[in-house]
């Protein structure tokens, strides 16, 4: 099997406003490619560019997408390491865009041999259900919303915190008054706080019952995170903190985290996730498979990848369900509410509706 030409499409999703500690995002940044071979089989893959979290734009994904594939041209697409190895070769970071042609690859690889992904990465079924995301507002905003998503059968809340400790401590209080604590809760500060405010907030987060709070500080702030756990009872999950296998050892090593998020737009795609997993396995600490703001066909390779990554245990697959105004995936993962699946069409069994994609900016390669 050889790669005969590559489509490469700007995938930009209208969105309602998402706010998180670092920005605002009015739609998803998105870029799709569709990699051609000599057979009837072509693979797709997806990433969505956060700027303020990865440093990569959807303008740069675009660029290096088309570099890209003129590397691959002409050459197996089932050689999964050494066309990936390329990649890294001719430019280092950029793990964005990497992990759309990795996914590419993996979906086509499936494809050649009649499989669904998950089954090709020798998993199977399971129950996943992600939870539900609140962008930061005002205390009762976010508890009015809060109530809604559980009355409408939210079985877990992912709060966006990250500003000033008191602000951020009175928006949970208002969403606990208004669901409960029978519901889990999840925080998420993105770097959002220092040190000295990472302790403030998290301790008086405590008395609420927070499952667990991702990325409290900036990266820069790593070696301080052993000591931060000595200040709170809050598990802490490492997010930007961990983007290859080797930041998973080195903080798992130094007890730096409880949990670690995995996200392909982070560590290159599927591989390198695997080997994430594995890695915090050895030190028994879990994982969540996340997002950015990928559409259902991204979203549905994390379902085959979490089918397969037994180390796996907490889902923030709702990145579809955060405001995306359309939804042009053909096929892909299905929402039974909150709980989450694929079916066993080969591959990752989804793409991209052709007239969404005629109305998208795109290039041939």
């Amino acid at each position: 099997m050889k790669i005969t030409d590559i489509k490469i499409f700007r995938l930009s999703i209208p969105m309602e406003p998402f706010v998180i500690a670092t920005g605002t995002m009015d739609y998803a940044q998105n870029t799709f490619i569709q990699v051609f071979t000599d057979t009837e089989h072509y693979g797709v893959g997806e990433c969505s560019a956060f700027p303020m979290i990865v440093g990569e734009t959807q303008d740069t994904c675009l660029v290096l997408a088309r570099d890209f594939a003129k590397i691959w041209k002409g050459k197996n697409p089932l050689d999964i390491p050494a066309r990936m190895a390329e990649l890294n070769m001719y430019i280092a970071g950029n793990s964005t865009i990497k992990s759309a042609f990795d996914m590419a690859l993996y979906d086509l690889a499936a494809k050649n041999v009649q499989m669904p992904l998950y089954r090709f990465l020798a998993g199977s079924p399971r129950e996943i259900i992600t939870d539900i995301t609140l962008g930061i507002d005002e205390p009762l905003v976010m508890a009015q919303k809060a109530l809604q998503l559980k009355e409408h059968g939210a079985e877990s809340l992912k709060v966006k915190l990250g500003k000033a400790p008191g602000d951020d401590i009175a928006r949970v209080r208002e969403i606990r008054k208004a669901v409960g604590f029978d519901i889990p809760i999840r925080i998420d500060a993105n770097q959002g706080w220092s040190f000295d405010r990472a302790i403030e907030a998290l301790q008086g987060l405590e008395p609420f019952k927070i499952q667990f709070c991702e990325q409290p500080m900036r990266t820069y702030d790593d070696h301080r995170l052993p000591e931060l756990r000595t200040q709170t009872i809050v598990p802490i999950m490492a997010d930007e903190s961990v983007y290859t296998s080797h930041d998973a050892e080195r903080l798992c090593r130094q007890d730096a985290c409880d949990l670690i998020n995995i996200k392909f737009s982070k560590s290159t795609g599927i591989a390198e996730s695997m080997k994430i997993q594995a890695v915090a396995s050895e030190y028994n600490i879990a994982c969540m498979i996340g997002g950015m703001l990928e559409s259902r066909l991204a979203l549905s390779a994390k379902v085959h990848f979490a089918y397969a990554a037994d180390n796996v245990k907490f889902f923030d697959l709702d990145t579809c369900m955060v405001g995306h105004l359309e939804d042009p995936v053909i096929g892909g993962v299905q929402y039974n509410g909150y709980h989450v699946s694929v079916s066993d069409a080969p591959g990752i069994g989804a793409d991209i509706e052709q007239s969404f994609l005629d109305k998208c900016e795109s290039w041939v390669v």
